[in-house]
């Protein structure tokens, strides 16, 4: 039988354990299972490797801005399926992670064999969504447009777009990534050229536009 390595990315230790525990129940010595608790974790796991069978991905994630960190998966390593996980179950959350490329979203309130079945469908190369998928919200133009700029963004690039957003400077950006602060600027150009912005204001105006879930 095919052995499967899996990443789970969760922020929270205990639901972490909890995840470990279910999928080794229900897949047995067949899965491989290595965790995250950010997304800079969760890229340096990637970095090592790209050949996942899957990645289990929380929804509110330190290091990303709600579904950035989806669109920066599915942009950087699109043959990686991306399952979401989240206690925000809303139809609109999960539709929108449809949208966004995930191959399914699992409510942290599934029961186990729910949990079980949901991870087995996707590795069989399925998709699993819950039934709160099906009600129909259309992602509006402005969003799709985010989106495809993220996805465009390299892993440095997108690192430099969250600590924009966060208020740093260039030099302290340098600093914190142990580049030079030309590197920065040039990052910065790049990345206002992909989202379509010209200002700081607006590149963070964006990045959090991906927090949100559009009232229906």
């Amino acid at each position: 039988m095919a052995s499967y390595e899996i990443l789970i990315a969760d922020d929270h230790p205990l639901f972490r354990s909890a995840l470990h525990q279910a999928l080794t129940l229900g897949l047995g010595s067949d899965a491989k299972l290595v965790e995250a608790a950010s997304i800079a974790e969760l890229e340096a796991r990637l970095n090592e490797k790209a050949d996942w069978d899957l990645v289990l991905l929380d929804l509110n994630m330190p290091g990303a801005y709600g579904f950035s960190g989806l669109v920066l998966l599915r942009g950087q390593y699109p043959q990686i399926p991306v399952v979401m996980i989240s206690a925000q179950e809303d139809a609109a959350v999960v539709q929108r992670s449809r949208e966004f490329g995930a191959s399914g979203f699992i409510p942290k309130s599934s029961d186990m064999a729910t949990l079980q079945q949901a991870v087995r469908a996707v590795l069989d190369g399925d998709v699993w969504w819950p039934p709160q998928a099906d009600a129909v919200t259309e992602l509006s133009e402005e969003a799709r447009a985010a989106s495809a700029g993220l996805a465009s963004l390299t892993p440095q690039q997108f690192r430099v777009l969250t600590m924009v957003c966060e208020g740093l400077l260039n030099k302290q950006i340098a600093y914190e990534l142990s580049v030079s602060e030309a590197t920065v600027k040039a990052h910065v150009t790049a990345i206002f050229r992909k989202l379509n912005v010209r200002t700081r204001t607006q590149a963070a105006l964006l990045l959090q536009q991906m927090e949100t879930v559009p009232a229906p």
